[in-house]
């Protein structure tokens, strides 16, 4: 064999090894999605907790914001969901009477204050106490915004709130009734009504409108936050329930004007 074969031998063989040694890097792996479904209250302070899980980890987190009534019922249903996070313990516990929530991974995770709101540029002055003038308050035609009392948390909370305090019978029939907490808030914020009752924590988040006052804590049941998997949820999922509880998301939590356990 002489040197022109003998080096084109060496060079043909030496491009078959390196296509059998190198093959082409597979793609790298899709990493899981983890699904949230949230009380429609957590809307901004959940998407920074995630934001900042994401950043933290790379694993992407998508959330259902909606009345917790709404998304109790879907989860019920069999919708896909990692995560269930509600505005109240009730729907919490009918999501788990129906066996779609993994029992050992529930953890009350938040509280909250239930204010009475006004459009930012409204006058209105008055003080929350027993048998205090709503109705006066809300003018001739005014209605008072509220999540539906028959199913929204929030709704939930303002009736027993206003019937402790001896005011129900008289602002019942005179009730904006609102899908969610956030729909009642932005009937406030866009003038539709004079009055509203939201979190205290959704009002902090919309320059729309003011806090006129907040509802005595012994007015209504603690308004609790609880969370749990879903059952079926992706390993993933358990990795951000452990960050809700961690002391980076309960610093963006109270940052949003939430009150944290532990």
């Amino acid at each position: 064999m002489n040197r022109r074969t003998l080096i084109s031998a060496l060079g043909a063989f030496a491009l078959a090894a390196g296509a059998t040694a190198a093959p082409a890097a597979p793609p790298p792996a899709t990493r899981a999605t983890i699904t949230v479904f949230a009380a429609a209250s957590l809307t901004d302070a959940l998407q920074a907790v995630g934001k900042a899980y994401t950043a933290r980890t790379g694993v992407p987190v998508r959330f259902s914001f909606a009345s917790s009534s709404l998304l109790a019922r879907q989860i019920e249903s069999g919708a896909k969901a990692d995560m269930f996070v509600s505005a109240d313990l009730a729907w919490m516990d009918h999501a788990q009477k129906a066996g779609r929530i993994d029992a050992g991974s529930r953890r009350t995770l938040l509280r909250g204050r239930l204010a009475l709101i006004a459009p930012a540029d409204s006058r209105v002055t008055v003080r929350i106490a027993p048998r205090f003038p709503l109705t006066q308050a809300l003018g001739a035609n005014g209605r008072l915004a509220v999540g539906d009392p028959a199913y929204v948390p929030a709704g939930i909370y303002a009736q027993t709130a206003l019937t402790r305090l001896g005011v129900w019978p008289s602002v019942q029939s005179r009730l904006a009734r609102a899908d969610n907490v956030r729909v009642a808030l932005s009937y406030v914020a866009r003038h539709e009504a004079p009055l509203g009752i939201v979190y205290e924590t959704d009002a902090r988040a919309e320059p729309g409108v003011r806090i006129v006052g907040i509802f005595p804590e012994a007015s209504h049941p603690a308004i609790d936050y609880p969370a749990a998997l879903v059952r079926g949820a992706t390993p993933a999922a358990r990795g951000f329930a452990a960050y809700l509880q961690s002391p980076a998301a309960k610093a963006t939590f109270r940052r949003y004007g939430f009150r944290t356990f532990g």
